[in-house]
């Protein structure tokens, strides 16, 4: 699913709000799991799952083309743990 998509299911749900506040919300919630997540807090939705950083340390790699070592530095990556519920429900859709 993607953005718009989510935007018309959303909108043909809560036929009350217009397209446009559906769009909105949105995008006021995706901006504000975005911020959270770049100050490095935690994020938990009860029986979705749980955002977080997964930290990567330095590490030297290889250029594929040249073969020549290159240093890769350390970064944090955005990581979903899924809840009890999203994984029963999942494992049972099947």
């Amino acid at each position: 699913m993607i953005r718009s998509e989510l935007v018309k299911r959303l909108a043909a749900l809560f036929p009350q709000f217009t397209p446009k506040d559906t769009e909105l919300a949105v995008n006021a919630i995706l901006e504000a799991l975005s911020n959270t997540l770049a100050k490095g807090d935690r994020i938990e939705i009860r029986g979705f799952g749980s955002f977080g950083l997964t930290y990567r340390p330095p590490r030297t790699g290889r250029n594929p083309k040249t073969g020549e070592a290159a240093l890769v530095p350390a970064k944090a990556v955005p990581h979903f743990r899924a809840g009890k519920e999203l994984r029963t429900k999942v494992d049972s859709g099947r």
